[in-house]
């Protein structure tokens, strides 16, 4: 399962002493989005770390001190379930998952690519719409090589795209779709727009969890607070299939 991580992080953690899951495969690109924050660090300006950051303020001056602590190499490390704690990671109820489940669950991010909600990570601001300099945007950064790292482990499997368009970006579902089955999950507003929000953010914690203990079956009949499942599918070239969740009328 593909599920974004949150701006919400809890701080602090332990000296990092073991890998993640995609660490050798994305290592070598992860070395270059760290050499392109180093750089913001040594020679950005205040604006343009309002920029890169998204932040201002307190919420800036921590952004700044975590990549600080990232380019020095010294940043602490929690698992990616207890680190992020935003609404859609709230109604997932993480702690509560086994290891195993947890480590079904693939986050996408600007700093690291992609790791299991299990893998050690730090506290960081950056985005995957970021533009980086050298790099450019990190979604066009991230897409070939995440592209290929979730195939590889995923391959023969289903995979459910709970991903907001800003880290959908960084996933090319064409790929992906050669490999395994794609459902892509969208929530929608009365009105047929996309959901936004902290609602919106809820039930996508809720279905996570639901998915995860009930496999892809979960999806018929599911219902949350008015939130329910369309029955209605599209499949896309036989691989990829759309399943929109419709808010309470």
């Amino acid at each position: 399962m593909l599920l974004p991580p949150s701006q919400a992080k809890r701080p602090g953690g332990r000296v990092a002493r073991v890998g993640d899951t995609f660490g050798a495969e994305l290592e070598a690109t992860r070395e270059l989005v760290r050499d392109a924050l180093a750089g913001v660090v040594a020679r950005a300006s205040a604006s343009e770390g309002q920029r890169v950051f998204a932040a201002r303020g307190a919420t800036l001056e921590r952004a700044w001190g975590t990549a600080r602590d990232l380019v020095a190499g010294r940043a602490l490390v929690r698992p990616a379930h207890e680190r992020y704690c935003g609404v859609v990671w709230t109604y997932l109820e993480p702690a509560s998952l086994t290891a195993a489940q947890r480590r079904r669950l693939l986050v996408p991010s600007g700093l690291y690519g992609v790791t299991s909600a299990q893998d050690p990570v730090a506290e960081y601001r950056l985005g995957m719409s970021v533009d980086l300099a050298p790099l450019g945007r990190l979604d066009a950064v991230w897409r070939d090589p995440l592209s290929a790292a979730v195939a590889d482990v995923a391959r023969g499997a289903t995979v459910v795209n709970l991903l907001p368009r800003e880290h959908a970006r960084a996933l090319d579902v064409t790929t992906l779709a050669g490999v395994v089955r794609v459902v892509d999950v969208v929530f929608v507003a009365r009105g047929g727009a996309r959901a936004a929000g902290h609602a919106a953010k809820a039930v996508k914690g809720a279905l996570a969890r639901r998915l995860l203990e009930g496999g892809v079956a979960a999806l018929d009949g599911f219902a949350w607070h008015g939130w329910r499942v369309d029955r209605a599918r599209r499949v896309e070239g036989g691989r990829v299939e759309t399943v929109t969740v419709l808010a309470p009328a």
